[in-house]
């Protein structure tokens, strides 16, 4: 089970300028063979089908922990695309002024068109994401070294969109995915590594480039946020640490892992957009909420 937790792994700054284009280019992030419905997905259902659970359990719980990690990456790749979009239309509630023109110029109208001017699970062509992605080989240095390959391939297409993107907004979700990234690619290293000797970890970082290139994931690797693997959760995946140990290749500092999340930030508050009938329900009285909140003892404010 997961336990779902209403914040977002950083807090987002505004966009400068709301691009549809940009959103378009951070979709790959998302919902490509390389994005985080990709890795999260993997090592899902790796946790589920994993057999041998008791015998290797610091390899699932490892696994298994990353997995919790995933989703809320899919999250901040998410709020990214939607605040990127949010402010590209104009916003009313008559159409035959054609509030939407703008979205014709867009390069993945379906945003406009199959959403609420939100993400969708595809990549940057409009590409819904597929199952087919998933790879379970049930060998479990198969797909570990899988799961290495993933990353590097995920780290690889971050850099670029980096290099595509410059509002603050993505940047600043691109410094902290490359950080985060690194640490779950030099897991699945040191995981190789503990199963079969090989020296994994002596080919990272892959690509060459580091992270100190990216300012962004400069400030999270002053915090140590490279050196720290989550658990998702307090009591369990604790045997995680026998394989995520010793010190950073980087620099050397020692290696941490932290029973349960981040602290984590408040997600945006997505304005309405009427033009888009999202959310809609403008004949909804919420004083109705108001008064059922009040007898259930609990605030509600709108």
């Amino acid at each position: 089970m997961i336990l779902k937790i209403d914040r977002l792994p950083i807090e987002l700054p505004t966009p400068n300028n709301p691009s549809p284009n940009d959103a378009a280019a951070v979709q790959e992030l998302l919902g490509g063979k390389f994005g985080e419905m990709s890795t999260l997905m993997n090592y899902t259902y790796q946790s589920f089908n994993f057999r041998g659970r008791n015998k290797l359990r610091p390899f699932y719980d490892l696994i298994s922990s990353i997995a919790g990690e995933e989703y809320g990456h899919i999250e901040v790749v998410s709020y990214t695309i939607n605040l990127l979009l949010t402010g590209t239309t104009q916003r009313g509630l008559d159409p035959s002024g054609t509030p939407m023109a703008a979205a014709v110029g867009a390069r993945n109208t379906r945003h406009f068109i199959a959403s609420g001017q939100g993400a969708l699970p595809m990549d940057s062509h409009g590409d819904f994401w597929t199952g087919a992605n998933v790879f379970n080989s049930g060998n479990l240095k198969l797909d570990l070294l899988h799961n290495f390959f993933l990353e590097l391939g995920a780290r690889g297409n971050k850099m670029r969109v980096y290099s595509m993107v410059e509002d603050p907004t993505a940047r600043e979700m691109l410094g902290y995915l490359l950080v985060r990234g690194g640490v779950h690619a030099l897991a699945y290293a040191k995981a190789l590594e503990a199963y079969t000797g090989v020296e994994v970890t002596k080919l990272l970082p892959i690509p060459d480039m580091k992270n100190d290139a990216y300012p962004e994931a400069q400030k999270f690797m002053k915090n140590g946020l490279h050196r720290k693997l989550y658990t998702f959760s307090q009591d369990d995946y604790r045997q995680a640490g026998i394989i995520w140990n010793g010190v950073h290749p980087d620099d050397n500092q020692p290696l941490e892992l932290i029973h349960g999340a981040m602290e984590g930030s408040p997600a945006p508050d997505l304005e309405p957009e009427p033009q888009l009938n999202a959310p809609g329900g403008e004949d909804f009285d919420p004083q109705m909420f108001s008064d059922i909140a009040k007898k259930m003892g609990i605030k509600y404010v709108y």
